[in-house]
Formats: C-alpha cells, structure tokens, sequence
C-alpha cells in the first residue's frame, strides 16, 4: 500500500502545485490578494503532498506526517472562501495521511512478529 500512497501523494502533488499556480497567476491579473494568498498557500500545501508522496516509499510515518501537515495548511486556507477546491485537496490529504499511517503500522506490526 505504501507504492500506491507514494504514486498518488505525488501525482495529486503536481496536480495541487498546477491548480494553485493558476489561480496565484489568475489573482495576480485580477489584483485579487485574499485569492493570491489562498493560492500561494496551496503552492505550499502541493509541495507537501509531493514530499509526502517521496516519503511514503521509505519512511510512511514521516510521508504521513507530512500529508497531515498539509491538510491543516489546505483548510487554513479554504477558510478566506475564495479558493474553495482546496478543502477537497485537505480532505485528500487526510485520507493519505490515515493510509500512510496504517502502512506505517502493518509494517512495525511485521517486523515484531
């Protein structure tokens, strides 16, 4: 489960980095800052599900860690209401961070046993 983790965090991490270029870069020209600053937060919170996603292969705690950190970035940021899409990409995060962490778990559990 960790090579699917690992696929996904880093695909869903390009996607998250690309969307919030777009709406930085859309921000930008319609000289909109509450939007710029949503959107320069979800630059951030791509480059974490991107790290996270590395991380995952080796290390799933820290990638589960990482996935949670940029959860609590998204909805930080999806409360200034004019980058709505990134509460979607929290809850995402939330979801590989619990995956993550399982996978962290089985694998502690196999190495006792």
């Amino acid at each position: 489960m960790k090579i699917a983790v690992g696929i996904i965090g880093i695909f869903l991490g390009l996607l998250v980095l690309m969307q919030s270029c777009a709406v930085t870069a859309g921000s930008g020209l319609l000289q909109d800052k509450a939007t710029g600053g949503a959107g320069a937060i979800g630059m951030l919170v791509g480059l974490l599900f991107f790290i996270a996603g590395a991380f995952s292969f080796a290390l799933p705690l820290v990638g589960a860690i990482m996935f949670a950190l940029a959860a609590a970035f998204a909805f930080i940021a999806s409360t200034s209401g004019s980058f709505s899409d990134i509460s979607i990409w929290g809850f995402i995060a939330l979801v590989l961070a619990v995956m993550s962490f399982f996978t962290w778990r089985s694998g502690r559990k196999g190495q006792a046993a």
